[in-house]
């Protein structure tokens, strides 16, 4: 089984931070398959980081100065792919200037393109700051008007079981009186 495999590769710890809290199989992707030769054994912090469901913690990270010399092609590219992520912090641009991938290895790594993305990931936040989640209910802030409908959205309404506009962060979806309406973040209180 290759969650046996890997925790026997592994010394039974994150191959990139070394926790041994909440491990489970991280596939590099891009993969079809999960494999040995394709997959790292990596703690909840790392892999939220790395899916970017969490903000990104530098701190974190500086222990990639030690674990991107693994003999493991996959924790190799994985943490290529972070340092470059943080490349504007000296530490990792430095660690970055040093890591060689051959060119097979250099490819895969930037076969997602996540390289090119900054270390900072936006989230739905509230007006005070609070990160909503699909599903959560809020409360109005301000009292709106709805554009193209006779509807006013007075302050204090509750907009249950909203729904998370993917391409912007800025923006909620949420029924009130029955229609579905488009509002911003900044008008919202989690409730």
């Amino acid at each position: 089984m290759l969650i046996d495999e890997l925790i026997d590769r592994s010394g039974n710890i994150c191959e990139l931070c070394g926790s041994s809290e909440n491990l489970s199989v991280y596939e590099v992707p891009p993969t079809s398959n999960a494999n040995y030769d394709n997959s790292i054994l990596c703690c909840s912090v790392c892999k939220g980081q790395i899916e970017k469901t969490d903000q990104i913690n530098p701190d974190h990270w500086k222990v990639l100065s030690d674990t991107m010399w693994s003999p493991y092609l996959p924790v190799q590219i994985v943490a290529w792919r972070m340092l470059s992520r943080l490349r504007n912090e000296a530490w990792a641009s430095d660690n970055l200037d040093i890591l060689y991938l051959d060119d097979d290895a250099l490819a895969w790594a930037k076969k997602t393109g996540d390289h090119e993305s900054e270390a900072t990931v936006e989230f739905h936040q509230d007006s005070n700051g609070t990160r909503l989640f699909e599903g959560d209910t809020v409360v109005l802030v301000k009292t709106l008007d709805v554009k193209g409908s006779s509807i006013s959205a007075k302050l204090g309404t509750v907009v249950k079981n909203i729904r998370l506009v993917p391409d912007n962060t800025e923006q909620i979806e949420g029924k009130i009186e029955g229609q579905t309406i488009v509002i911003l973040t900044k008008y919202l209180r989690k409730g």
